[in-house]
C-alpha cells in the first residue's frame, strides 16, 4: 500500500481506537464506537480499499475528479467513498479527507458525548527521550505523532529508522530517557543539533531539556 503513514496517523487522532472486523477482514478506525475509516483487506491480507465518510456533494464531486474514489464498497454509497491504496490521490489530500471524515462522525454525537470522548481520550505523552516537547512543533498531530508514539521515527530521521538519540538511550540501553543516563547531554546530541538553531539557541535548548528531563 502506498500510504504506509496511515495507521499511525489515524491513531493519533483523540479518542481513535482500532479492531479487526473478522467475518469482512476490515480493519476499522473508530471514534466513540463508530467507524470513521475502514482498511478493507483482501484474501492474502492486503488493503485494496480505504473507505471512509464524506459529505454527499464533496463525495460525488470527487468521485469524478479521481479515478481512484468510488462509491463505498459494501458501505451506504451516499456517504461512504472508497480511495484505492496504490492509486494516485496525493497523500496530503488523503490526510484531509481522514481528518473530515474524524470529525463529521465525531459530529454526530451530542456536545456532551463529543466532551466524553475527547476528554476520556488517553493522554499522549510529548516530552522525548531527549526532553524535547512534542506539542511545541508544528508537525505535531499533523505529520507526525510525537517521539514516543512513533518509536523514534519521527519525520526528521533518516527514513525507516529511528532517531539517533532515541535509538542510543531506549533501543541500546534499555532507558526510559537521557534523564537516567549519566552522560547527558552527549555527543549525539550536539550532531543532532537543529540546523535552524544559532549555537546560543542550541546551548539554551540543551539545558531547558535537561532541566524538564530532571524534573520529569
Amino acid at each position: 500500500m502506498r500510504y504506509t503513514w496511515i495507521d499511525e496517523y489515524l491513531l493519533s487522532k483523540a479518542g481513535v481506537t482500532k479492531d479487526l472486523q473478522k467475518d469482512w477482514n476490515w480493519i476499522r478506525y473508530q471514534i466513540g464506537g463508530k467507524m470513521f475509516v475502514a482498511v478493507c483487506l483482501g484474501e492474502n491480507d492486503e488493503p485494496y480499499y480505504i473507505t471512509l465518510k464524506l459529505e454527499p456533494a464533496e463525495g460525488d464531486f470527487l468521485r469524478q475528479q479521481y479515478e481512484d474514489i468510488i462509491p463505498g464498497y459494501y458501505m451506504n454509497k451516499t456517504h461512504w467513498n472508497s480511495i484505492k491504496p496504490d492509486g494516485e490521490v496525493p497523500d496530503n489530500f488523503l490526510k484531509d479527507l481522514l481528518d473530515k471524515s474524524y470529525q463529521l462522525v465525531l459530529g454526530g454525537f451530542s456536545k456532551k458525548k463529543q466532551r466524553e470522548i475527547l476528554e476520556g481520550a488517553q493522554p499522549i505523552n510529548v516530552i522525548s527521550c531527549c526532553g524535547t516537547d512534542c506539542s511545541k512543533c508544528g508537525c505535531f498531530g499533523n505529520m507526525c505523532k510525537g517521539c514516543n508514539a512513533s518509536l523514534g521515527k519521527v519525520f526528521h530521521a533518516p527514513k525507516g529508522q529511528a532517531c539517533p538519540i532515541y535509538e542510543c538511550v531506549v533501543n541500546q540501553k534499555d532507558m526510559k530517557g537521557c534523564g537516567e543516563c549519566e552522560h547527558i547531554p552527549c555527543e549525539i546530541w550536539r550532531k543532532t543539533k537543529d540546523a535552524a538553531f544559532t549555537e546560543e539557541e542550541f546551548e539554551r535548548n540543551i539545558q531547558e531539556r535537561v532541566d524538564r528531563l530532571k524534573k520529569g
